[in-house]
């Protein structure tokens, strides 16, 4: 039998779903920088990386011997626009790659999953070397999302907070007017050029 958890691989998408279960499509497409990614783009990152995995697979069992293609996954997620995407689709085209490439699995005997190639580090990976790193890597992505979703909300709450704190100092700088002439107000109002003209 092989060391491989085929399963693990196949609940990846299960997984993820869970991950962005109940988000709005604001929480989807909302980026904490321009230079971070959404939730969205995490999700198509993750279904480009099951393309590009699943054609190294393929390409190692048949044999080429040609080295294994990196990509660069900023650029493909910018690319594509991908943020202008919908997260439910994206999910579909992951699980139907993970279907296809479960029933391959399902197919593959020892010696299959002992199959190398070279990837563009120069590393030599086996299949099952693969497919247990891509499921890892969706497993540090979901962690990814979280710290995401965590991110959104926190901009909320120091949000409210920003704005108690300044209805207080608000509050706490009123002045007490009374009928008396303005010198004897509670509020000493200094000249412009004596606050130093930041006004």
């Amino acid at each position: 039998m092989s060391e491989v958890n085929i399963q693990a691989y196949l609940d990846t998408h299960l997984q993820l779903t869970q991950a962005i279960a109940g988000l709005s499509e604001e929480e989807l497409k909302w980026k904490q920088t321009e230079a971070k990614w959404s939730v969205t783009e995490v999700l198509a990152h993750l279904a480009d990386h099951n393309i590009v995995v699943s054609f190294r697979i393929r390409d190692i069992l048949a044999d080429t011997k040609a080295q294994l293609p990196a990509f660069n996954q900023d650029l493909w997620v910018s690319g594509q626009r991908s943020n202008d995407g919908n997260a439910d689709d994206i999910l579909a085209v992951f699980w139907s790659l993970i279907q296809y490439n479960g029933l391959l699995f399902a197919r593959l005997n020892e010696q299959d999953w002992d199959k190398a190639g070279v990837n563009f580090k120069g590393e030599t990976v086996r299949v099952r070397d693969i497919v247990r790193g891509f499921t890892n890597h969706v497993h540090h992505h979901i962690a990814q999302i979280d710290r995401i979703k965590n991110a959104y909300r926190n901009q909320d709450v120091a949000a409210a907070s920003e704005a108690a704190q300044s209805v207080s100092a608000s509050s706490a700088s009123s002045c007490s007017i009374s009928s008396a002439p303005p010198a004897a107000s509670s509020c000493s109002i200094a000249p412009a050029a004596a606050q130093g003209g930041n006004v």
